[in-house]
């Protein structure tokens, strides 16, 4: 067998594992080339990289490479070359483009080019011509053209060597088999199963690192599962070789089996351990892996020699997705410490910053791309003298994030938000207030809401107007989120963000996630339930502070009435008031069962305090009973499916306000509210009754700069 020059393709980062590979496969002198490693050898060298190759993303033998200046000359120099010496008249081919020239400026086209000199050859010399078949094609071929060259190629591989063919079920952006194989490979791992050193993976996702791992471990050819290669039906193949090649790779692999060490792989999530479960069956390795639902942050070594923990956490691509971030890795990064002395950890991040959360200094860093994500290997010695003092880390990492956010544009930010801080600051501290509004766009540029709930931010951003570079947009966004941690001094991940657009109909009561995850927090004396994540709001508004606060003062032995009553935190000061009893009347089930929550949590689970499913319009035609004081806080607009016909606060607030007065008893009193900020009260028919506009007496020090927040009156019978 002749020598050939062949090419194979990686992943940016791994070329230097590639070439090692193929030197290691018998390439005498592998060197990098322009996305990937170029090397000589017989055939067998070739088909060995496609089978052997754990980080190769395909094997290429060149075909021909030729000057063309433009459309025609690509097509006389495809046309000219012996297609006949690798393709059968009646096969089937493919063709891959890129690049271009004078004539060809789309791939596609360039592409049809390349097969019509390839198929008119063919009907020229025997009458007949090959056909297409994108899927599975006996040749396919690779046609670069760039700077008048053009380098015609045989993907020898077929399909990308990523596809192992073990991967029946799969997870939200799941890692490439190749550069799981690569991670593993620049930890060290084969070295540390060499020596039955274990193996962990917490975030196992599905599965991947896991079954890579016990490959790499096993002596398992990562083609031995593929049914399909590029040069099966090429006529090049020597099928005799290949099946020699074969056979020896399945001896390799029932040897090699036994000697695969401990490999663990978790997650919390249940639909990943029964993906991991699928592959791993499928991968031949469901008896080497023990995969098992766990909360990544209770995992554990197992008994026996030091290992390798690796992991590839999520990205957080979207900024809301920080919040949880550098929880997880601050946890993770106390585990190590704790659980794993005398360990290496390596994880695959495309979030760096965040590893610095770990309290750990990495000994390595490696970079690698994830598709067009660039991502770092972090490499980990989990001794002692690579611990770090997280506070003094977060103290630097503060002072460091604003120098670069100020550098960057957002001093006048900067100083806002400290200005506001001292103002609020100290009123807050003053009157015991320890959930307010901290900043609502009092610079234009930085249109965001900033809310404190004590030890937490929600960040709401305002939809800029199409007026505004939405790149600019999103840059002074990144800034809010990295400046208000370093101003306020707390962590990342106390910080959730939101964008807030108008809010029409139902939306207001859609999810915005699933998390279910709420934080306590006080208002006066009560305790009060909030989630920052799965709806557009908190579930308290605080603009109502100071009604809320009114409504408790006028509550005491009161019957107390919530209408629209949202997760009932009205109710709750009326309680703690010493209402006599109350009902609160919300469509929502969700919001009824928060409402339900927040008062256990103050202690009260008296029947007295009654919770009602109902669309309040209907309700109140068909309620007869009588309360002294009422609350009514209806939405602005509503087309919700739950309540019958649309409704919309400056249309109907008179009928709904004349339906709730027949429920008030003689000397009872009705605070109606509404943040509507165009609302005009219907004095005129509403002029048998005496009203007194509380909006000013209900507007809070924090909400000054917006007085429109809502508005408030206060309703009684002469």
């Amino acid at each position: 067998m002749g020598e050939h020059a062949f090419i194979a393709t990686a992943a940016a980062g791994a070329e230097p594992l590639l070439a090692v590979e193929l030197t290691e496969l018998g390439a005498a002198t592998p060197h990098p080339i322009r996305g990937g490693i170029a090397f000589q050898g017989p055939l067998e060298l070739a088909y060995r990289a496609c089978l052997w190759s754990r980080t190769a993303s395909r094997v290429l033998l060149p075909l021909a490479e030729f000057a063309a200046a433009d459309a025609d000359a690509l097509y006389a120099g495809v046309h000219d070359f012996p297609w006949e010496d690798h393709l059968a008249p009646d096969g089937t081919l493919s063709v891959e483009f890129s690049g271009g020239g004078p004539g060809i400026d789309h791939s596609h086209y360039g592409a049809q080019r390349v097969k019509d000199a390839i198929v008119d050859r063919f009907r020229g010399r025997y009458g007949r011509r090959p056909s297409v078949d994108a899927r599975q094609p006996d040749l396919r071929i690779h046609a670069r053209w760039r700077d008048g060259q053009v380098a015609i190629r045989l993907d020898l591989s077929g399909d990308s060597l990523h596809r192992r063919g073990y991967r029946e079920a799969t997870v939200i952006a799941p890692l490439r088999e190749t550069l799981a194989a690569a991670l593993l490979l620049k930890a060290g791992w084969p070295a540390t199963a060499a020596v039955n050193g274990p193996l962990l993976d917490p975030l196992c996702g599905s599965g991947t690192l896991a079954i890579e791992a016990a490959w790499i471990a096993g002596d398992r050819a990562p083609g031995l599962l593929r049914e399909y290669w590029g040069f099966s039906g090429w006529l090049g193949h020597i099928p005799a070789l290949w099946n020699r090649l074969l056979a020896e790779a399945r001896e390799r692999w029932e040897t090699g089996q036994t000697r695969i060490p401990p490999i663990g792989a978790s997650d919390r999530d249940p639909k990943a351990v029964r993906v991991a479960l699928i592959n791993a069956r499928r991968a031949g390795v469901a008896d080497r892996i023990r995969i098992e639902r766990r909360e990544w942050a209770s995992v554990e070594p197992p008994a026996g020699p030091p290992g390798l923990l690796i992991a590839n956490p999520p990205y957080g691509e979207r900024l809301g997705d920080q919040d949880e971030l550098g929880n997880l890795y601050a946890q993770l990064g106390d585990r190590l410490k704790s659980h794993f002395v005398g360990w290496r950890a390596a994880l695959f991040t495309g979030n760096p910053e965040q590893g610095k959360r770990m309290g750990l200094r990495a000994v390595k860093t490696n970079v690698f791309h994830n598709g067009p994500l660039e991502c770092r290997l972090l490499q980990f010695r989990i001794e002692p003298e690579f611990f770090v003092d997280r506070d003094a880390a977060d103290r630097r990492a503060r002072a460091a994030t604003l120098d670069r956010a100020i550098a960057a544009g957002a001093e006048g930010f900067v100083n806002r938000l400290r200005k506001n801080l001292r103002h609020l600051g100290r009123w807050a501290e003053r009157e015991g207030v320890s959930c307010y509004r901290l900043y609502d766009a009092d610079l234009p540029e930085y249109a965001v809401a900033v809310d404190r709930y004590e030890q937490w931010l929600h960040v709401q951003e305002y939809a800029p107007p199409p007026s505004v570079d939405p790149g600019k947009a999103r840059e002074r966004l990144e800034q809010v989120m990295a400046v208000l941690p370093a101003v306020l001094e707390i962590p990342p991940e106390h910080v959730f963000l939101k964008v807030r657009q108008r809010q029409k109909g139902a939306s207001q009561y859609q999810k915005q996630a699933e998390q279910g995850q709420f934080h306590e927090v006080r208002e006066g004396p009560a305790r009060l339930l909030i989630n920052f994540t799965d709806y557009l709001d908190t579930g308290l508004f605080l603009d109502h502070r100071i009604t809320r606060q009114l409504l408790r003062e006028l509550a005491a032995g009161k019957r107390f009435l919530n209408l629209f009553g949202y997760t009932g935190a009205a109710t709750v000061h009326a309680v703690l008031g010493g209402a006599a009893r109350t009902t609160t009347v919300d469509s929502s089930v969700t919001y009824l069962d928060w409402a339900r929550r927040n008062l256990e949590l103050n202690g009260f689970h008296s029947p007295r305090h009654e919770l009602i499913r109902a669309d309040c319009r209907q309700w109140l035609i068909w309620t007869h009973d009588r309360y002294d004081l009422i609350f009514l806080d209806p939405p602005t607009f509503s087309n919700s499916k739950r309540l019958e016909g649309t409704f919309d606060v400056q249309r109907d607030h008179v009928e709904l306000i004349r339906q709730t007065l027949r429920l008030l008893a003689p000397d009872g009193v009705l605070i109606f509210s509404t943040n509507a900020r165009k609302f005009r009260l219907d004095t005129e028919a509403l002029s048998d009754l005496h009203i007194e506009d509380w909006s000013r007496r209900t507007l809070p020090p924090d909400f000054a700069r917006d007085p429109k927040i809502h508005q408030c009156w206060r309703l009684t019978r002469p």
